[in-house]
């Protein structure tokens, strides 16, 4: 002990408590709260344009008896889904870079593998649909040049369309049963 009464270093490395202590688990904390957070956007963002945007979108100028509501609503909602794209992206990244990051921070979080491959087919599922499937429904749409539903049901065109909206519908049901099963295992650690 020295005159201070200060333990002395001898090894010279200092005794712990002269170390500035950083706890470990507030790190953990806001990289799993930044996944959660991103997840949420992504879940709850997905389940608000199907819920209640794209049925106003659309019923809305119908109601309203706007001429071609179809083909307008139709412009409208791919510019919002266009814009969400670019959300879900963002969150995608984030998801991934904070598994990654609490995977070399350490421990790992339990089952990483699964949560890393839920959340890549999750953020190339998003990148799928909304440059290939949303481009392909805009250019069948600009081809057509009307509303695709005041077409025969058995028009080409209109077969096409419908098919690659049923393909970005149902496309968005893997982000959001993955990000259901991604926020369940966060809530459960």
């Amino acid at each position: 002990m020295g005159s201070s009464g200060r333990r002395l270093c001898t090894d010279g490395v200092p005794p712990p408590s002269a170390l500035q202590s950083v706890n470990y688990n507030d790190g953990m904390f806001a990289l799993r709260y930044a996944a959660v957070l991103a997840l949420v956007l992504w879940i709850g963002g997905l389940l608000a344009l199907g819920a209640f945007v794209a049925p106003a979108v659309f019923d809305v100028p119908a109601a309203r008896q706007i001429p071609d509501n179809r083909v307008l609503s139709g412009a409208i909602f791919g510019e919002v889904l266009r814009r969400f794209y670019l959300v879900s992206y963002a969150c995608g990244a984030v998801v991934l870079g904070t598994l990654g990051a609490r995977a070399v921070l350490g421990p790992r979080p339990r089952p990483f593998g699964i949560r890393v491959g839920i959340a890549a087919t999750m953020l190339a599922t998003a990148l799928y649909s909304g440059l290939v499937v949303s481009h392909d429904v805009e250019r069948v749409r600009t081809e057509i040049g009307i509303a695709p539903s005041s077409l025969p049901e058995t028009d080409a065109r209109r077969q096409a369309f419908d098919r690659l909206h049923a393909t970005s519908t149902a496309l968005q049901l893997v982000p959001l049963i993955g990000g259901v099963l991604l926020v369940f295992w966060e809530l459960k650690e």
